[in-house]
């Protein structure tokens, strides 16, 4: 037996279907800063219980916090300032598959042992770019309606630091290894000198050759092999292979400055043989000259870029 609500009494709701989800979760702003400020307050400890202990199995936490600490802080800065219409599944798929394949790919193709010179420092600048922007390409490949300067940048900064990370993990391993036992001091000052230098490498020059590259996407997804993204891609190759080659620069430029003979050719690795308190002052100098160079180079290009889209 069914009962009527009583006249004016508030008819019952029928629950209906609920508010839909976001299609990706939200990122709180200012969320890169707490990354960064809390990744270092994590890996100091670990560096000094690391050094203090000489415990072996504390090394993989020191290697991939040490080493993916900056990358991740700068990639949430770049989604929360340019990619939060992109989703977090596409920077994602960016800084981990597209970093991973733009490794596997500069390794594969950089696996022949090579001597020091202009010609292959810029052949492993080109190689490198290139793996990235293959990378990029083959994670978007399903994803037509990304395209545009901007979602370029973003992205392409995502693989960039993906790299960056991973690369940087590589050398933090070698640094261990490289001696006769585990040299706890030289992991720690490459991961300290990379973690610094990583905004103005991999990320930098990824996100100028993807913005370009994004931006001539054709409307059915297609990848359009354009003289801008060929000769941006050539660029950014220099910018690559002249910050690889500042070391050699400057062993080069103080020893002329100084008359003394550099202890291996032009832009190779080498040092200045018995080098004094003047020539060291002035290597620091040139070497870190140069970096700043390069880097206020590749910062002014993506500036430049981003101008020109209306929407930033």
């Amino acid at each position: 037996m069914s009962h009527s609500p009583p006249p004016g009494a508030p008819k019952a709701r029928i629950p209906g279907p609920q508010q839909p989800p976001p299609p990706y979760p939200r990122i709180a702003a200012g969320l890169w800063r707490r990354c960064l400020g809390g990744g270092l307050a994590l890996w100091v400890p670990a560096a000094w219980v690391t050094y203090e202990t000489r415990n072996s199995m504390l090394l993989p936490t020191l290697i991939l916090l040490g080493s993916f600490l900056v990358p991740v802080a700068f990639v949430l800065w770049a989604y929360e300032r340019h990619g939060r219409d992109l989703g977090v599944s596409a920077i994602l798929g960016c800084f981990l598959a597209g970093g991973t394949l733009g490794v596997l790919g500069a390794s594969l193709t950089e696996s022949y042992p090579l001597h020091p010179a202009p010609q292959i420092l810029l052949g492993v600048g080109l190689v490198e770019e290139a793996a990235k922007l293959g990378a990029l390409v083959f994670v978007l490949r399903r994803q037509p309606a990304v395209r545009g300067l901007r979602a370029g940048l973003a992205l392409g900064a995502a693989v960039g630091f993906g790299f960056a990370a991973l690369e940087s993990a590589g050398h933090a391993v070698h640094a261990v290894l490289a001696g006769e036992g585990t040299d706890l001091r030289a992991l720690l000052e490459t991961e300290v000198l990379r973690g610094l230098l990583t905004p103005f490498g991999h990320g930098l020059w990824t996100a100028i050759a993807g913005g370009v590259l994004l931006s001539r996407r054709r409307l059915n997804g297609y990848f359009r092999v354009s003289a801008p993204a060929v000769g941006t891609l050539l660029g950014v190759s220099l910018l690559h292979a002249l910050w690889d080659s500042t070391h050699g620069v400057a062993v080069w430029v103080v020893a002329r400055l100084t008359g003394t003979e550099a202890g291996s050719r032009l832009f190779a690795p080498g040092y200045l043989v018995r080098s004094s308190a003047e020539q060291e002052h002035l290597f620091t100098l040139f070497s870190v000259g140069g970096l700043a160079l390069v880097a206020l180079a590749g910062i002014g290009w993506a500036r430049s870029l981003a101008h020109r889209d209306s929407s930033w």
